[in-house]
């Protein structure tokens, strides 16, 4: 009797499930809300009191100030003190006269503690802003710090080390959440990335292997002086087959491996690529009567060079293969302008819609048909150099050149 198989294992849960049940006082987890509010009421009461304590102070002084007698009496003699009533002098005043003054003297002495006391409070609070904006400023620096850390490890994950990991350590709060949580996510890119390159070596050499060897029994054949004709035509149908099925193989084996970040940059000059990519096509171009032009100015970018001189050797092919019958030419530029490297490719060629160009780009896409059926290419040939651009950091545009053809502009950092 056979045995039923045992249910494969479930996968490992990540640290932080962010569907588990609160626990029964979610009000006393140490939540970034409740660390700023504690912070920033607590710097509050602290401004409070201080700003009360020093406003109660200057209100005694200004107090002491404004009840002060602006005289005294010395041997019999009234004797002004004030500085607020320096006109009042005279000691033989009606008693009338004398009592007015002396009371217009109290307002004005007063007046004076009032003034004082405003600006003296205003110069208060406004010191203790400048403390309490610096001391928030430290505060709320110190506690999003790990959002700085979550940033900065995004920023290496960008650049394809997806080696790096946070593993924030403090309070289990919202940010330690989110860095578990990309941890976790990390963690399973990086599975995924590893499986996609190693299936890609795997798919290499399972895919050419095959290919390689019915080439070679086709030419084998081929080579034979006495087989039938109608054998060797379809021979060489066969062999053409499958060439372009290893077309195909190699396209779509570089279209996975330039959708990663490069990970090992070199400088690389853009001028040289195109001009190596130039005599590449050279003699395809004066087979077909295409006339290939154009100065390239010195480009060096920080890249791979392989992956560079495909984008360019694909766009230049592209240019010569569509091109007009006769007196086509295929302009390729250099130049570096505003911090990047431009690799601009022109063609004559027939008329491009500018609802059909970024059909283009798409894998197996070509201008009014979607699938291969033409001796010119495979259809991945702006895929790739799309994807390469991207991996490089940079970008590729086309635009419908008018007359007819297109206008190919690669931009690349410097």
């Amino acid at each position: 009797m056979a045995t039923t198989p045992a249910p494969p294992a479930a996968p490992p849960k990540p640290t932080w499930d962010p569907g588990q049940p609160e626990g029964p006082f979610p009000w006393l987890r140490p939540t970034i809300r409740i660390r700023l509010t504690l912070l920033y009421g607590g710097m509050f009461l602290i401004a409070g009191i201080l700003l009360l304590s020093i406003i109660y102070l200057l209100a005694a002084q200004a107090l002491r100030q404004g009840n002060a007698l602006p005289f005294q009496i010395v041997g019999g003699q009234v004797k002004v003190t004030s500085s607020s009533c320096p006109g009042v002098v005279g000691l033989e005043l009606p008693p009338d006269q004398f009592n007015a003054a002396i009371g217009q003297c109290i307002l004005e002495q007063r007046r004076h503690a009032l003034d004082d006391l405003l600006s003296r409070s205003l110069m208060a609070l406004l010191g203790l802003s400048i403390i309490a904006f610096a001391f928030g400023y430290a505060m709320a620096g110190r506690v999003l710090s790990p959002l700085g850390k979550i940033t900065r490890t995004a920023r290496r994950v960008v650049g394809s080390d997806l080696t790096r990991r946070i593993e924030l350590d403090g309070p289990d709060d919202e940010l330690k959440e989110l860095a578990d949580t990309f941890d976790e996510m990390l963690d399973r890119l990086e599975r995924a990335f590893t499986s996609q390159q190693r299936f890609v070596a795997n798919a290499s050499h399972e895919l050419r292997t095959p290919l390689a060897i019915n080439r070679t029994l086709l030419e084998v054949h081929l080579s034979d002086p006495g087989a039938p004709v109608e054998l060797q035509q379809l021979g060489k149908t066969l062999l053409a087959t499958n060439e372009r099925s290893e077309q195909l193989v190699e396209g779509l084996l570089l279209l996975a491996r330039s959708e990663n970040q490069i990970v090992e940059r070199k400088p690389v000059d853009l001028a040289e690529v195109a001009s190596r990519a130039v005599d590449q096509v050279r003699a395809e171009a004066d087979a077909k009567g295409v006339e290939i032009r154009g100065e390239r100015a010195p480009a060096v970018v920080q890249g791979n060079g392989v992956l560079l001189e495909r984008i360019a050797l694909n766009l230049v092919q592209n240019a010569v293969r569509y091109n007009v019958p006769e007196d086509g030419w295929v302009e390729v530029t250099t130049t570096a302008q505003h911090d990047q490297a431009v690799l601009l490719v022109s063609n004559t060629g027939p008329v491009v819609p500018a609802y059909e160009v970024d059909n283009l780009f798409e894998p197996f896409r070509r201008l009014r048909t979607e699938r291969t059926g033409s001796d010119k290419g495979v259809g991945l040939g702006l895929s790739i150099a799309r994807s390469v651009a991207r991996a490089h950091g940079g970008r590729i545009q086309a635009m419908p050149r008018e007359g007819g053809g297109l206008v190919m502009r690669v931009t690349l950092p410097l």
